[in-house]
């Protein structure tokens, strides 16, 4: 299966740089994976086409201020650290800016009096670094302080409000970038759910960039994802394997939810509590085994995202729908525009 299968075209004014007010206030496309119909409607009405047996499963990851700009301790020069995963003994795997002048053993200084600071110790194979941090006192308070909660490369726009990047029910700081399909939620229209009988359960996936970048190879088989941390707890576990039993539907809210899942569910589609590292990557081809529903964001061309909602629904009914969704002139990627796919 060749990789550029999964292109399309998109105006570049179509990119969503702020998010829209209120949260639920976005546009949906429902999808009909089976008929391929298309229906339109504004988020808020999702609550008509769910169920009182179905169960919604939310990733509750929140992003670190993992953004930290600081200076060269030698020149003075600006530098930028992204922080990606911790290894350790304050030892942490991340992205630089300039990348060609920070060589292993530059030091970055972070904050007025260098309160915060990062040697550059070794390369990685995806051209990030190996930093380790010298500090005194409490790191995450370091990090909070002067930190900020990087925002996608596409996104040009400052975010007035860094809570709209975070969605309301995050609880787990750990990721990189939000669980997109989560942010169109409001608390009212949770509790709205809930009182219609619709269940819900919280799992964990921390989002690594990895995730988001486009495939490079010419062949999907032979994209290889970044391996993201997950936890799924028995009340979770417990709460998803008797909505199947119930003949309830499981919708996964986002690709990150639906990855937890599909990376901790038997054959049968039963769910056991745990946590670890996934680098399941999802294409078609590929036969789901608890995910019976899914709501999720516009995804970027020839990306592992838009592959697995591709594996969900079919390759040629999602790019007609964001075909229909660019000839609509919905918004796209992380503050834009929804899919519920059922």
């Amino acid at each position: 299966m060749r990789t550029q299968e999964f292109d399309y075209y998109l105006p570049p004014e179509l990119i969503a740089q702020q998010p829209v007010e209120p949260r639920d206030a976005a546009r949906l496309i429902v999808l009909d994976r089976q008929t391929g119909e298309i229906t339109e409607t504004v988020f808020r009405e999702i609550i008509s086409f769910l169920e009182p047996r179905d169960l919604l499963v939310l990733n509750d990851t929140r992003v670190r201020p993992a953004r930290l700009i600081g200076r060269k301790q030698d020149t003075g020069g600006v530098a930028e650290v992204l922080l990606l995963e911790p290894r350790g003994n304050d030892y942490w795997e991340a992205l630089v800016k300039p990348g060609r002048r920070l060589k292993p053993g530059t030091v970055i200084e972070f904050g007025a009096q260098g309160e915060l600071a990062a040697e550059i110790i070794d390369y990685t194979p995806s051209k990030g670094r190996i930093i380790r941090f010298v500090y005194t006192g409490d790191f995450d308070r370091l990090l909070h302080t002067l930190g900020e909660v990087p925002l996608p490369p596409y996104i040009h726009e400052e975010l007035a409000d860094k809570e709209r990047y975070q969605t309301v029910y995050s609880r787990q700081e750990g990721s990189a970038a939000a669980p997109t399909a989560g942010l169109h939620f409001t608390r009212e229209l949770l509790a709205e759910l809930g009182q219609h009988g619709i269940k819900m359960a919280t799992v964990t996936l921390h989002v690594g960039l990895g995730t988001f970048r486009p495939v490079e190879t010419e062949h999907v088989e032979e994209h290889r994802m970044h391996a993201e941390f997950y936890s799924v707890s028995p009340e979770a576990a417990a709460l998803i394997n008797q909505a199947k039993a119930e003949g309830g539907r499981v919708i996964a809210v986002g690709t990150t939810s639906t990855r937890v899942l599909e990376s901790v569910a038997t054959t049968d589609g039963e769910v056991s509590p745990g946590s670890g590292w996934t680098d399941i990557f999802i294409y078609p081809g590929y036969t789901f085994k608890v995910v019976d529903a899914l709501i999720t964001n516009f995804h970027l061309p020839r990306s592992s995202l838009l592959m697995l909602v591709s594996a969900f629904a079919g390759r040629e009914r999602i790019l007609t729908a964001y075909n229909e969704a660019v000839r609509r002139r919905f918004r796209f990627f992380s503050f834009g525009d929804a899919m519920f796919i059922k």
